[in-house]
């Protein structure tokens, strides 16, 4: 066998980037825009909400839309109890005029639009011959139309900047069967990883990135209001997904908002085009 001799103070490569410190400040500056941000008052986070607290903890300048304007203002006023830069905004992803108007409302207000965070998210129960044709479109619309209007408007202010990142939420769903009967919220957040794929490598070149974040068993308010009725009860819901999760317990909307914070993030600036499952490790685990 040959030997290369290397001489390792000489030699060695010239590495380029720097590492984050511990506790940076990774969006300071950066304006997020956060479809589908807004919760309730009953204490149960949205993985929405907690990711625009979280984009805030760390710099960012926050505007979080929602289609009820209350829950906008809830999360705005949370980020705001903590010092953070937040304004909210009321909005029906599904309505092109409104998504039109959102984006650029923020664009004229910021100058910038540095991350596009897509939350919007509903599950809808029933099987093909338990839908009309309007559940299975209103599905559709809602969950891959919302993400599909929202880039529409929002990439070319990125493209202009040449930079950004977009990070889509879709759901373990989208990669395997979870056992609830749910083919239109599968089938729809499937559709959003393959959009994910197809933007990334598109828009790779202007600067911009986008990835996916498919979350498992989350305990978020989006359950207790459209998964909770497949149970007894919401204990009754709690335990079986426990039980179904390989750690023995669901993951938390701030689980989901961690993950789609790094993707998001310089420290992901070579990332691009994946689906993340956020899920202790379900998307590999047999029924």
């Amino acid at each position: 066998m040959n030997h290369v001799s290397v001489d390792l103070v000489d030699r060695r490569p010239v590495m380029t980037g720097e590492l984050l410190p511990p506790g940076a400040m990774r969006f300071d500056g950066k304006v997020v825009l956060v479809f589908g941000g807004g919760s309730d008052s009953d204490g149960v986070p949205s993985n929405g909400s907690a990711a625009a607290v979280a984009y805030a903890r760390e710099g960012a300048r926050v505007i979080v839309v929602d289609r009820i304007e209350a829950n906008a203002a809830h999360t705005v006023a949370n980020i705001r109890s903590e010092g953070g830069d937040a304004a909210s905004a009321c909005a029906d992803v599904t309505s092109e005029g409104d998504v039109m108007a959102v984006v650029e409302d923020a664009k004229s207000f910021t100058g910038r639009i540095d991350v596009l965070h897509n939350n919007v998210g509903s599950t809808l129960m029933g099987l093909p011959p338990d839908l009309t044709l309007a559940d299975w479109n209103k599905s559709m619309a809602t969950n891959l139309g919302s993400v599909f209007l929202t880039c529409k408007y929002v990439l070319p202010v990125m493209a202009s900047q040449r930079s950004g990142a977009i990070v889509n939420i879709s759901s373990l769903a989208s990669l395997r069967d979870t056992g609830y009967p749910y083919p239109a919220y599968s089938a729809s957040k499937s559709a959003v990883n393959q959009l994910t794929v197809t933007l990334a490598l598109q828009y790779a070149r202007h600067g911009i990135r986008v990835n996916a974040v498919a979350p498992g068993f989350i305990d978020s308010a989006l359950i207790y209001r459209e998964i909770s009725s497949q149970y007894s009860s919401p204990e009754a819901m709690r335990r079986a997904r426990e039980e179904r999760s390989p750690t023995g317990r669901m993951g938390t909307p701030w689980d989901v908002a961690n993950a789609s914070l790094f993707l998001a993030s310089d420290a992901a600036q070579f990332i691009n085009g994946v689906v993340l499952p956020v899920d202790g490790g379900q998307h590999m685990r047999s029924l």
